[in-house]
């Protein structure tokens, strides 16, 4: 089997589709991030990147808060415009039709029609070259009521959003694939030895 040499790529595919909550000029804004992880289990963190010329950047610096929601297949359009367009010039919610609540942070603005809601306080900011690295701090999660499955989030129920950037033929939005096994599948591989 040959492989063939592509240069330097950022090719970690699939990567989630956020949309980061902020509020600024007595609005709430959201900006659509592809650059998302989680970063440490104690303290409970989340990683999101945002170029430092975006408008939501100045909402997070000046309240040190920020939400992470994720936006269910449904949503790909409202998810796509908050990329395109930014919070300087209009209201995104507005525009996309956005119920909003609050939770125990007043600057973190949340958006009800996403299945899944994450609180931050944010515990450090790296500058990166042309982005900014927002690790947040996680203070409450939220999961719609009907996305449980036996007491258990049920990730077919959330049906979050993906992006691949593969190449321009490939680029754009995916639903997450089928289940392959649990935790300790490898240990098939482990018994034949």
């Amino acid at each position: 089997m040959g492989k063939i040499k592509m240069g330097i790529q950022r090719l970690l595919n699939p990567k989630p589709v956020i949309l980061v909550g902020t509020y600024l000029d007595d609005k709430p804004n959201f900006i659509t991030v592809s650059w998302a992880s989680v970063t440490s289990e104690e303290p409970s963190t989340i990683l999101v990147v945002i170029k430092n010329t975006r408008y939501s950047l100045e909402g997070i610096r000046k309240n040190m808060t920020f939400s992470v929601n994720i936006p269910s297949a449904d949503m790909v359009k409202e998810t796509d415009y908050c990329g395109m367009v930014s919070g300087s010039e209009t209201d995104k919610v507005k525009d996309c039709n956005f119920d909003i609540l609050y939770g125990n942070l007043d600057t973190a603005p949340l958006i009800e029609e996403c299945p899944v809601n994450i609180e931050c306080e944010v515990y450090q900011i790296i500058s990166l070259g042309d982005n900014s690295l927002i690790i947040g701090k996680i203070i409450e999660t939220y999961i719609s009521e009907e996305c449980f499955t036996n007491d258990t989030p049920d990730l077919r129920k959330i049906d979050p959003i993906c992006i691949c950037t593969f190449t321009e033929n490939s680029e754009g939005y995916y639903t997450v694939g089928d289940f392959l096994g649990t935790w300790g599948i490898g240990n098939k591989i482990k018994s034949k030895r």
